[in-house]
């Protein structure tokens, strides 16, 4: 999918020093922590390099904007929970293996990451070009693997990308409920309940 004109993250060059690069960081996270709890527009600059702990000038030498920073932030949860997520997954021995082992890492992932999984949907109402390229990137990801899996004898024949980004919303919304609003570890008998629907649907057994 075209990714469009450079966004402003895109011209910013990265510390050239240690000291520079833990300012930066230290400033995305403050970022996170503000835009998670009070939302992107009540945020505001000032309250970000408050929580930094550093001068209001400082973010300018990082960010061209507030819109900047959250970029960054989606950008850097999409690293964060593919490699969590590619982590998690290595010692499957099947791909309905991997689902479960990949599922609960992700509900895992938003309860120990509230605010930076908050950022990613703010980030809809403020770029929706940065929002729909980290789910799109995800998307790819996962129908290659169910390709792949498919090739394998371990997945029927079908529509990979339509199954894709179903199973991304049902990732999505468990996460809300047992990840954002529970703030707990996922359950046996949630991976239970969501495997059964991934592998068998909801129709009875005689009409599959």
């Amino acid at each position: 999918m075209p990714k469009g004109p450079a966004k402003e993250s895109d011209t910013m060059p990265r510390p050239s020093t240690a000291r520079g690069e833990a300012t930066r960081r230290k400033l995305l996270k403050a970022a996170e922590r503000e835009i998670g709890s009070k939302g992107f527009y009540q945020a505001s600059v000032s309250s970000i390099t408050r929580e930094a702990g550093v001068a209001q000038g400082t973010f300018y030498l990082y960010f061209n904007s507030k819109e900047d920073a959250l970029r960054e932030l989606v950008r850097h949860m999409g690293r964060q929970l593919r490699g969590a997520l590619t982590r998690s997954i290595e010692s499957g021995t099947s791909r309905m293996q991997a689902e479960r082992q990949g599922l609960a890492a992700f509900l895992r992932f938003v309860a120990g990451h509230q605010n930076l999984y908050r950022v990613v949907q703010e980030s809809l109402f403020v770029d929706e070009a940065v929002y729909r390229n980290y789910y799109q990137d995800f998307a790819d990801a996962y129908s290659a693997a169910l390709e792949h899996a498919q090739g394998n004898g371990e997945v029927r024949s079908g529509d990979n990308e339509i199954r894709a980004w179903a199973l991304m919303g049902l990732g999505h919304f468990l996460g809300l409920r047992f990840g954002l609003w529970d703030r707990n570890s996922p359950s046996e008998e949630v991976l239970d309940a969501a495997m059964d629907f991934i592998a068998h649907g909801i129709a009875p057994a005689q009409d599959v």
